[in-house]
């Protein structure tokens, strides 16, 4: 497969890691609310770190976070930040920890109101990218920029995710034929 410019430069086990993910999950609408939001939590907790070592901590934090479970996580005790905060295997950064309880309880009101997460973002849906970083930092804790840009581009809202000429990029305009062109 041609994968994008970035991929063939890197080396094993790296590669592997990456282009798992880059095959297989970036850029790919998400339909599934936990793991749209799980997403979201791997997204703020890269932030000041590499991708890959989100991608290597990855099942850590499906096991820390209760497999990204918004209603588990929207109702975290203390104890539960502390033991976030114990756990070697994820990062333990308390402003990180904090946003994804927090954020999990605004996804919760979505929820309610728009019958789900992905319902909320369809709704908000198109936006450029400046009126989704002003969105969703308004919206979310610890959503910066670039933390916005790649969730929205992780899950297909934000082109840019796969170079044009992608086998990959092609794969997810023939799934969601309208969804990278809005």
């Amino acid at each position: 497969m041609s994968y994008c410019t970035y991929i063939p430069l890197m080396t094993e086990p790296s590669r592997s890691l990456h282009a798992n993910y880059h095959d297989n999950h970036y850029g790919f609408p998400i339909h599934d609310d936990n793991e749209l939001f799980g997403r979201l939590i791997l997204e703020i907790n890269q932030a000041g770190l590499s991708w890959e070592t989100i991608l290597k901590k990855e099942e850590n934090f499906r096991r820390a976070y209760d497999n990204f479970n918004i209603k588990k996580i929207a109702a975290y005790t203390e104890s539960d930040r502390e033991r976030l905060l114990n756990d070697a295997g994820i990062i333990r950064n308390k402003l990180k920890v904090n946003a994804a309880i927090e954020n999990a309880k605004t996804i919760l009101q979505f929820q309610k109101e728009y019958g789900s997460f992905e319902k909320w973002l369809e709704h908000h849906h198109p936006k450029t990218k400046e009126e989704w970083v002003k969105l969703l930092k308004k919206t979310f804790k610890f959503t910066g920029g670039e933390i916005v840009n790649e969730f929205l581009m992780s899950i297909g809202y934000l082109k840019g995710a796969h170079d044009e000429n992608c086998p990959v990029h092609q794969k997810i305009i023939k799934t969601q034929p309208m969804w990278l062109t809005k």
